[in-house]
């Protein structure tokens, strides 16, 4: 990961004076009508797209994300920056977009530290303006390495050198609801066998709706907690994504390297009858076998 990634409100104001940033505001159609940020364009797909690790599935992401894109005028040139309400909301939707954008092989990607609220706290200004772009040609060089596919995470059940982690909401990792969007939203409950388990939110601080990533040395610490270190190879998974590159960005920004987002989640793999998942109380001490 890139040392810069969080850009603070001052910086992407520079940035904008410059003519050197194109910001991604990943919130609601409805909201971001109402204001955002002068020149910036409206990509909700970001956070509510359902993506699915099979070639074909990884294929449709591709296409579906660099035209997109391509549409809103990321051609190379300028820094994308995603934002939304702040980090703590809408589930991690700029780390989000932040992570698609890195995946897609985009050479130039933050996210606006602190969000809207730290946009707005700061004196920034807004509008209801929308901004005319032009379309161009997305630069797509895929960096597989930030992926791992539905067969991947199967294959690491059996493979104590690679670890699992789950950071979905405590009532998910506990078998009690399916997903964010309702409790029988998916059709089956609970996590990927041998996952260690640490909610997204403990990687962050939030005061009076601002939100932060915690020091470097806490989340290393937090981390350490569940058997988690910097040279380790970890996969994580949320329920689509999302909650997942929020704690990649933290992980990523505390110094480890060999990180990988399982894209396709618990949204995938609870679909497929033939993926084992465990339910009750954890038990990621006791290893997977396959039947």
């Amino acid at each position: 990961m890139p040392a810069e990634v969080l850009y603070s409100p001052e910086h992407v104001r520079a940035l904008i004076s410059q003519n050197d940033a194109l910001l991604i505001d990943v919130r609601a159609e409805e909201d971001f009508a109402r204001e955002h940020i002068p020149g910036a364009v409206n990509m909700p797909d970001i956070f509510t797209y359902l993506a699915e690790t099979s070639e074909e599935g990884l294929s449709k992401l591709q296409q579906t994300f660099s035209t997109l894109f391509a549409d809103y005028g990321l051609d190379g040139s300028k820094k994308a920056i995603v934002y939304e309400d702040a980090l703590h909301t809408r589930y991690g939707a700029s780390c989000r977009g932040y992570w698609i954008l890195s995946y897609l092989g985009y050479p130039q990607v933050g996210i606006l530290d602190g969000g809207l609220q730290a946009w707005r706290a700061q004196g920034g200004s807004l509008t209801a303006e929308r901004t005319v772009i032009t379309p161009t040609q997305f630069p797509l060089k895929v960096n597989t390495a930030l992926m791992a596919t539905r067969k991947d995470v199967f294959a690491a059940l059996e493979n104590p050198g690679i670890k699992l982690l789950d950071n979905r909401d405590k009532v998910e990792w506990l078998g009690e609801s399916s997903s964010p969007y309702g409790v029988d939203f998916a059709p089956r409950k609970g996590r990927i066998p041998g996952a260690v388990w640490i909610e997204w939110y403990d990687f962050m601080r939030v005061d009076a709706e601002q939100s932060a990533f915690r020091s470097a040395e806490d989340i290393r610490a937090l981390a350490a907690s569940r058997n988690l270190f910097p040279e380790d190879d970890i996969i994580i998974y949320c329920f689509k994504g999302a909650r997942a590159a929020n704690t990649y960005v933290a992980l990523a920004s505390a110094g480890f390297q060999k990180l990988r987002i399982y894209m396709g989640s618990w949204n995938e793999w609870s679909r497929d009858e033939s993926m084992p998942i465990e339910d009750g109380l954890p038990r990621a001490s006791v290893p997977y076998h396959r039947q």
